[in-house]
């Protein structure tokens, strides 16, 4: 019986992938083969699709990272500001980024067409182009997201809205333009295949700038300057969302080909898992020696520096650079977690500046010293050579001068959209709504109420009418 359930379940699962390939594909009139082009169409479009899918499935991961990593009583709100940043964020690219990002070129600076998909014809001929949208969607709200957990615990909701509008509406499709739209720094050879810069520097630059807006958390740091740790409330959670978003990767940098066909997939799938894995063991080994014990969280953020540092080169490094790409990627979260704290006195729940901003400038200039032209052939990235394949110092310095542009742009933009907002309405909760936390305080509700609450009682008397103060 098992054994016929399975011929019938595989038969199935053919059968549903016939269809997906058929689904673009034009047979010639009277001819019994399939158009070839079509074919490679119809793949094409189910291999982005595919991407796009586990690139959403990303903003899962992290909800679970942040959440986890911060305290249950904000929790909820955290939760929310995810789902937000993909519905909203979503909205908005389809209005107005997407097109400022890939539309008709003016002055290598901004796209000025395609608003509202305009550019694209009504037609089953549009299908790549549509799966070419809903992909950068996912891109969009990836590097919103990275900022939520870098605020976390003291920002107001309506605040992180403002917010969510400007980054996927205006800066991050911008500096996307400036890269993958045939802006200035592409025609300079700015190398970023599925955006260490463009999407995670871009998140973490606006995090470090919505963060020193907006303060510590209280009780972060004493009189004298010294941080407190303030452990959230499931590590469980946390490392969750850091093996959704490691899976998750899997589309972001491997769908990147935007190609079914290419060789490239399965090579960047390699390079993407070396990094991440050498990432979280140098971080692992990097903490363990400084402080004298293994840190379990720090692993976990090595991970993520190294799938986040590897993103801008998987395409065009050998397996031995990822490796050597997420090593470096290890020390360079714990230091800079060290720096931020200890020397910027900037408070980062989740440490997403860290893996974010500075493992994400540090895998874009990693390209101009391990890009190899004997892997771009492979997988179509051309013959760019770093400094240590014999290309000298010229893509290593038009990876600096494009994370530098990207950098600049991302916090200025982000600092002045949080400062601005910060004098008109005020962005920050009061220490009352802190203590209490921000599920009660901006929703109404909590995320373990069976587990007792220490809110006031009006809160609970919102949140649940009749029930006892």
């Amino acid at each position: 019986m098992f054994q016929r359930q399975k011929r019938i379940l595989t038969i199935g699962v053919l059968f549903l992938v016939f269809m997906a390939l058929n689904a673009n594909t034009a047979f010639a009139q009277g001819a019994d083969e399939p158009d070839a082009a079509a074919l490679s169409e119809g793949l094409t479009v189910l291999w982005i699709l595919l991407a796009s899918f586990l690139v959403f499935f990303m903003q899962a991961g992290f909800a679970m990272v942040e959440s986890g990593f911060s305290r249950a009583k904000n929790a909820a709100n955290l939760l929310m500001k995810n789902l937000m940043d993909f519905v909203a964020g979503s909205l908005l690219f389809f209005a107005l980024g997407f097109g400022f990002m890939f539309g008709s070129d003016m002055f290598g600076l901004i796209g000025r067409d395609g608003f509202f998909l305009t550019n694209i014809p009504l037609a089953r001929e549009s299908a790549t182009q549509w799966a070419f949208f809903l992909f950068q969607t996912m891109f969009a709200a990836a590097a919103a997201t990275i900022v939520s957990g870098a605020v976390a615990e003291r920002l107001k909701f309506s605040a992180y809205l403002v917010y969510t509008v400007f980054i996927t509406a205006f800066i991050y499709p911008i500096s996307g333009h400036w890269v993958w739209g045939g802006g200035w720094l592409a025609n300079l050879g700015f190398i970023d295949f599925a955006g260490s810069a463009v999407v995670h520097s871009v998140g973490g630059w606006a995090g470090l700038a919505g963060a020193m807006v907006l303060g510590p958390r209280i009780g972060k740091f004493n009189k004298d300057g010294s941080a407190n740790a303030i452990p959230g409330h499931s590590l469980t959670l946390a490392a969750l969302g850091v093996f959704i978003l490691w899976f998750g990767w899997y589309g972001f940098n491997p769908g990147s080909t935007v190609n079914g066909l290419s060789a490239g997939n399965a090579y960047i799938a390699v390079t993407t898992t070396l990094s991440a894995s050498a990432g979280a063991f140098s971080a692992l080994i990097t903490y363990w020696l400084k402080e004298g014990r293994p840190s379990t969280e720090m692993a976990l953020n090595g991970a993520l520096g190294g799938l986040v540092a590897i993103t801008a080169g998987t395409a065009s490094v050998t397996f031995i650079g990822a490796i050597l790409i997420g090593a470096v990627a290890g020390p360079v979260l714990v230091l800079s977690l060290e720096f931020l704290e200890r020397v910027l006195k900037v408070d980062d729940p989740v440490g997403a500046v860290a893996v974010h901003g500075f493992n994400g400038a540090w895998g874009a200039l990693a390209v101009g010293l391990f890009a190899a032209p004997a892997v771009g052939a492979i997988t179509d990235m051309g013959d760019a050579a770093g400094l240590f394949y014999g290309g000298g110092f010229t893509l290593l310095l038009t990876q600096l001068i494009g994370i530098v542009a990207i950098g600049v742009w991302a916090f200025t933009g982000a600092y002045l959209v949080f400062k601005i907002s910060d004098l008109l309405f005020g962005i920050r909760i009061s220490p009352q709504e802190e203590l209490e936390g921000l599920d009660i305080s901006e929703h109404g509700t909590t995320s373990y109420p069976e587990f007792g609450s220490t809110v006031t009682a009006r809160p609970a008397q919102r949140m649940m009418p009749g029930a006892n103060a």
